[in-house]
């Protein structure tokens, strides 16, 4: 009995391991030719690293006092210190776990509640998709900082997890949106109507037939929200209505506006934090550039335009050969 459940378990990792080959080459060519990928993540890659080691790479702790105010850049302070002397580096790399977080949160928050209002919209139809569409439609009315920033007003000085919730559950609708248009396309495909005139669950076959094939709209959506949260939660902690004692990217940029950096020679104090979420954010759009170019034939380029440029000369042979 022992040796033919060996026996079983040795065949089930045999058959699984050509599909997890196959995914780790389909993951690798979505860098081949894709420069926007291979730099967008590269970057990210380096900054959530770099965080992550923040407790055996930061030379200080970030609430620690340990120069004179306003130090410039030098070899022990790489990035300066601030007007109430903490090392400002040693803030980017905590403050970047806590906006990384953040952004990543409120993302997954979003993503989740587009996926599910989107897609239930399209496919069921009916009431169902007017009532959702409604909301959809509601949620969309109101600008989303403007009522980030009420809404943050009213909580009162509100933490990174708050403001990640926040966040997540007011941009979902243009995801939302996208996906309901889709899938209303894709419920018309005769591989969903085969689904159903066999009797599979209408749960199935959204998890199997149809979510599978949204994968490129939901992984664009994500980064975007992500991008876009990043750059919001910084915005609403400049103007205060974060929690002013914890490290964030945008917490720095409200202390060096408070402490008055750029008008007292501190420059450094504010453009280290504004550069990083820069740099940050462009990767983040480089990314989503770089899916756009993978799910889009029309917006391929490197090597995949070469692919396509052959394929369309083939495509005109035939047809001339045809006439002929």
């Amino acid at each position: 009995m022992t040796d033919q459940l060996s026996i079983q378990s040795a065949n089930r990792r045999s058959m699984a391991a050509p599909g997890k080959r196959k995914r780790l080459r389909n993951f690798l060519a979505f860098f081949h030719g894709n420069m926007s990928a291979k730099i967008g993540f590269g970057v990210m890659a380096i900054v959530m690293v770099a965080c992550l080691m923040a407790p055996w790479v930061a030379p200080y702790d970030p609430q620690e006092r340990v120069a004179r105010p306003h130090v410039e850049p030098s070899a022990e302070h790489i990035f300066g210190t601030t007007r109430q002397g903490r090392d400002i580096f040693s803030q980017i790399l905590y403050g970047g776990q806590a906006s990384l977080a953040v952004a990543f949160t409120a993302g997954a928050i979003s993503t989740v509640i587009s996926i599910l209002v989107g897609i239930s919209a399209g496919y069921f139809g009916g009431r169902i998709d007017q009532w959702l569409n409604f909301v959809m439609n509601v949620v969309l009315v109101f600008p989303q900082l403007p009522l980030l920033i009420v809404l943050a007003a009213f909580l009162g000085q509100v933490g990174p997890i708050v403001i990640a919730i926040l966040i997540g559950v007011t941009s979902w609708p243009w995801g939302a949106r996208v996906l309901r248009s889709q899938t209303m396309a894709l419920r018309q495909k005769e591989f969903v109507l085969s689904a159903e005139c066999m009797g599979e669950s209408r749960i199935r076959i959204i998890l199997v037939e149809i979510l599978p094939n949204l994968i490129s709209i939901v992984a664009g959506s994500f980064v975007g929200v992500v991008m876009y949260a990043l750059i919001n939660e910084a915005g609403l902690e400049f103007l205060g209505l974060g929690d002013p004692t914890s490290v964030t990217w945008g917490t720095m940029l409200y202390w060096a506006q408070s402490s008055a950096a750029l008008y007292t020679g501190g420059w450094w104090e504010m453009i280290v934090p504004a550069l990083t979420i820069a740099l940050v954010g462009g990767a983040l759009a480089l990314i989503n550039i770089s899916i756009d170019q993978v799910s889009n034939p029309k917006l391929k380029t490197g090597a995949h335009i070469k692919r396509w440029r052959r394929l369309n000369r083939d495509i005109q042979a035939k047809r001339l050969r045809g006439v002929s």
